[in-house]
């Protein structure tokens, strides 16, 4: 049985303050933890043995997952005392890892062939096949170049502009045989794409790359994670599609005198007061109450979130038990969870609003 082993340890800073109490991999997407995503994929493609690399506030991720049956899969749980970087990670998992196993780190989305990125990687014989995709500014990332068969010649980190020969970058995703795991040393922090991808390539070991177009969003950033909500409600995202611009959950109240306008999604036990207006992209979670009179657009709501009259919120992001009083207005912001935000002060557009006891 094929494995995948999900790197999930990451603390999620750039995220923060929506990962000082959720690890990013249960950061929800369309409202269902961003690793169920993940699990359906690789299920579709037959893959139903995944190792959890973890370290960052775990319990969330086995409490939700459990040992996998209720997904029709078998999770396995692994934990790091410290970080050990991505090499490291692996590594720790090895004692799980029995044959060719794929490795993804736990903070992309994109909906991979997984079934033509193995039959490239068996074909060409390689101990490694990174996937590469495309994107238009190659100089904050390392690009990776290829022959035309497929196979890795050299690795650039941060390329200057003049520098630049592909725009082809690591995606995040491989496929690697077990003997790799002999390269790493145990119990020491190392990175597979900086130690030992390179170290490979000086030694002469097949290491391929795997072209794909499909679509691929690193979501580590606020900025990242409101534009990855358009594209999947926009249809850009491959395997996704909401042909009503409205979706709302069983057990949601809208009230016949509010207002919604493009792309919407509305969890359960929500309700939606008269005079409000929601105007697409808009994701909002279980049991949320939008009041009178309230402005809502382009924003990502969690779950249990108030929001009380006469409120103006876009651009924003919204954790879980979060009130919102009366007459606030948020513009851009990235707010906590279990937090009060109130209409004074103004918070300033772009705001990172942290719970209390948690440190920007």
């Amino acid at each position: 049985m094929t494995q995948a082993l999900i790197l999930a340890g990451g603390q999620g800073t750039r995220l923060r303050p929506l990962t000082c109490h959720t690890p990013k991999s249960m950061v929800p997407v369309i409202n269902i933890p961003f690793l169920e995503h993940v699990l359906r994929n690789l299920k579709a493609h037959s893959i139903n043995d995944v190792i959890l690399a973890q370290h960052h506030l775990p319990a969330m991720m086995g409490e939700y997952f459990g040992d996998g049956a209720k997904f029709g899969m078998k999770i396995t749980y692994v934990m790091e005392d410290s970080p050990r970087g991505t090499a490291g990670a692996i590594k720790n998992a090895e004692g799980h890892l029995h044959d060719t196993f794929y490795v993804l780190n736990g903070d992309i989305f994109h909906n991979r062939d997984f079934t033509k990125m193995m039959q490239f990687h068996r074909e060409r014989k390689a101990k490694v096949t990174i996937v590469l995709t495309p994107v238009e500014d190659p100089t904050i990332y390392g690009v990776v170049e290829t022959d035309s068969a497929g196979q890795v010649k050299r690795f650039t980190e941060k390329p200057k502009k003049e520098e630049v020969v592909t725009n082809m970058i690591n995606a995040g995703t491989y496929i690697m045989e077990p003997e790799v795991l002999k390269r790493i040393p145990a119990d020491v922090k190392v990175s597979i794409e900086r130690e030992t991808f390179p170290d490979m390539l000086s030694d002469g070991e097949p290491v391929f790359g795997y072209e794909s177009r499909n679509y691929w969003m690193d979501t580590g950033t606020p900025e990242k994670y409101l534009q990855l909500h358009k594209d999947i409600l926009d249809g850009r995202c491959d395997g996704y599609s909401f042909d009503r611009d409205v979706t709302i959950a069983k057990g949601s109240r809208i009230d016949k005198r509010a207002k919604l306008s493009g792309k919407i999604v509305i969890g359960s036990g929500c309700s939606i007061d008269s005079g409000a207006c929601l105007n697409g992209p808009v994701v909002i979670g279980n049991n949320c109450r939008i009041n009178k009179n309230v402005s809502i657009s382009d924003c990502v709501i969690w779950e249990n979130v108030t929001v009380e009259e006469n409120s103006t919120i876009s651009g924003t992001i919204i954790a879980n038990d979060t009130i919102v009083a009366a007459g606030t207005r948020l513009c851009g912001a990235v707010v906590g969870d279990h937090l009060t935000v109130r209409a004074e002060p103004v918070p300033e557009p772009g705001a990172r609003l942290f719970p209390e006891g948690e440190l920007p």
